[in-house]
């Protein structure tokens, strides 16, 4: 006899230990995209740093102050 076709097996689940590598793996992925971030986020204040300080010396220099 054939099952309904409402009726579908459930598919078996990960185990325990996978389930934990693939958290561990993702975590991992996470953190090196937020290093990455962050990285690009403290050169881009240290170049916009650089610029307002010039900016602010070239301005000194040309008021005589």
């Amino acid at each position: 006899m054939k099952a309904p076709d409402w009726f579908k097996p459930q598919r078996k689940l990960p185990s325990k230990e996978t389930r934990k590598a693939l958290k561990e793996a993702d975590a991992r992925v996470a953190m090196a995209e937020h290093e990455k971030t962050a990285e690009a986020f403290t050169k881009n204040r240290e170049r916009l740093k650089a610029e307002r300080l010039a900016r602010e010396a070239a301005e000194l220099k040309t008021t005589g102050e």
